[in-house]
């Protein structure tokens, strides 16, 4: 039942966060200074007048220090060369890190993409996709949004936790190939709001050949200078607080002959090839790339190597080994709030204070940056980086409050309740999902429910609407129930979790078999 079908450890700072860092170790300083003066003191109203003092300007300190919390966003990039997905991508997502991972952005290239295979993945998620999800899913991951282009394809994934705080999620892509009117090349993105912070992703594939270097530089700032998105704050890429940017960039490593540049890989000599990466070269004259940080090139070159083996390109095009596939990151320089921004202010870009303290900072500290050689399917090896974000959030009130009624089970209908707690654009259009514990995106429901479509809600009018019993799972199970808000794209409330009994009417009528809609009973 679809809705759809009915009608409907490098670092970067935005702003100050290192401030607050430092008002941490000022207070200590001046806590400690008090303690030693009082002890120098010579009458009780000499100290107290010190403690008046210097208590006024810890008080003021406190003011200043802004608290933020971690997430820890997890990057892969590879070109798959047509090549159909490995049976195991757990090594890859690294999936019993600590601490563990709140996003997922997956980036590929080079995805088959024949009229064929195209035309049967429209009708239905890619195989690659198919694999993400079955990995993630059952440990809590939810596909917030994917866009492809051909053989470009980006996905993303958050823990089930963060969906309500992921708002006004939007998608768009820029054809570079062949005079730009074919999408072998180009970049697609996915931005979106997170907590409040606008940040978006953005997956490229670059014009190859050694000699395209500065092709690719003015592919590269086309794609960033034409995207734009229907957001008023952040209509094109470089206005969002954070941008992320992966993929097969092709730079290449120029000058050097194979026989130096095998033998530095080979001797661990990496360090000798950093001076001569396009990509690194071209950073010294061109002022937008130098606002983009990248870590440090410690891992082999992912490219070209023979499938299924360690060994790069021993076909008698013999072509030199390059660092490709890149995962690059930037922080969008603080503005400071005038006066009349002050009543306009729910999700900026970047705040200050008159004093140059970001309201809400966003910190990004890049944890690891490597490449996975297990993985031998495409002629790439993937790449992998992992951040730290810390952030101080906007809002932390999932917009929709949403909770079942009684006791579910598919004898009878159902009944749910949902409150709106915060004026956004809902619209009679929004739906409210019944979702399997584990569900892997917000159209894998069971079934749906439209919301109340006489009139739009009040702020806290608690509305309730019948489920019917013939969309009610036969065997029961945990569930969640999701508002889906078709303005933002995104699950804007969720309920606990709950349990649906199994219908005691169809096992005495023999409705439920062994074996039922694939699940053994």
């Amino acid at each position: 039942m679809d809705p759809f079908t009915y009608s409907p450890r490098g670092r970067a700072d935005s702003t100050s966060s290192s401030a607050s860092r430092g008002s941490k170790v000022l207070l200590r300083q001046r806590l400690t200074q008090l303690l030693t003066r009082i002890d120098d003191m010579s009458s009780d109203d000499e100290a107290s007048e010190e403690v008046t003092r210097s208590l006024d300007e810890v008080f003021q300190l406190c003011g200043r220090f802004i608290p933020t919390e971690p997430f820890r966003l997890h990057m892969v990039t590879w070109n798959v060369a047509t090549a159909e997905p490995p049976e195991d991508v757990a090594s890859l997502l690294q999936l019993d890190v600590q601490p563990p991972t709140d996003l997922y952005v997956i980036g590929l290239q080079e995805v088959n993409a024949t009229p064929v295979r195209f035309i049967s993945d429209l009708l239905g998620e890619d195989s690659w996709s198919h694999i993400f999800m079955d990995t993630l899913a059952p440990r809590g991951f939810v596909k917030v949004s994917s866009i492809r282009m051909q053989g470009l394809l980006l996905l993303i994934f958050a823990k089930q936790i963060h969906l309500p705080y992921i708002r006004k999620i939007q998608t768009t892509y820029t054809r570079t190939g062949i005079f730009g009117y074919w999408g072998n090349k180009g970049g697609v993105s996915v931005r979106f709001s997170f907590y409040g912070h606008m940040v978006c992703f953005l997956n490229c594939h670059l014009a190859a050949h050694m000699n395209y270097a500065l092709q690719r530089v003015d592919e590269f700032e086309y794609i960033l200078e034409s995207q734009d998105f229907d957001i008023t704050d952040t209509p094109h890429i470089l206005d969002h607080k954070a941008v992320f940017c992966l993929g097969d960039l092709n730079f290449r490593i120029s000058d050097h002959g194979l026989h130096f540049i095998r033998s530095s890989i080979n001797s661990g000599r990496l360090h000798l090839l950093w001076s001569r990466d396009q990509l690194t070269m071209m950073k010294k004259n061109e002022p937008f790339l130098q606002e983009f940080e990248e870590g440090p090139l410690n891992f082999r070159p992912t490219y070209k190597f023979d499938r299924n083996s360690d060994t790069y390109d021993s076909s008698g095009k013999k072509r030199k080994p390059a660092w490709t596939d890149r995962i690059l990151w930037r922080i969008k320089p603080k503005t400071f709030l005038s006066e009349d921004d002050e009543d306009d202010n729910d999700e900026k870009t970047s705040i200050c204070t008159e004093d140059g303290i970001d309201e809400y900072p966003l910190h990004v500290s890049q944890d690891k940056y490597t490449s996975d050689m297990s993985y031998g399917v495409s002629d790439h090896k993937p790449v992998i980086a992992t951040f730290t974000v810390e952030l101080r959030k906007h809002f932390d009130t999932p917009l929709v409050h949403i909770s079942p009624l009684g006791v579910w089970c598919g004898d009878h209908d159902a009944l749910l309740s949902y409150t709106i707690q915060e004026d956004f654009m809902s619209s009679t259009w929004d739906w409210i999902g019944l979702y399997k514990v584990g569900f892997r995106s917000a159209f894998d429901y069971e079934t749906f429910v439209w919301v109340r479509e006489d009139d739009l809600p009040e702020i806290n009018e608690v509305i309730k609407i019948s489920v019917d019993k013939d969309g009610i799972p036969l065997l029961g199970g945990q569930y969640i129930l999701g508002y889906y808000s078709t303005n933002m794209q995104s699950i804007v409330g969720l309920s606990a979790s709950f349990h649906i009994l199994e219908s005691k009417n169809a096992v005495l009528e023999g409705l439920v078999p062994e074996n039922i809609n694939g699940l053994n009973k």
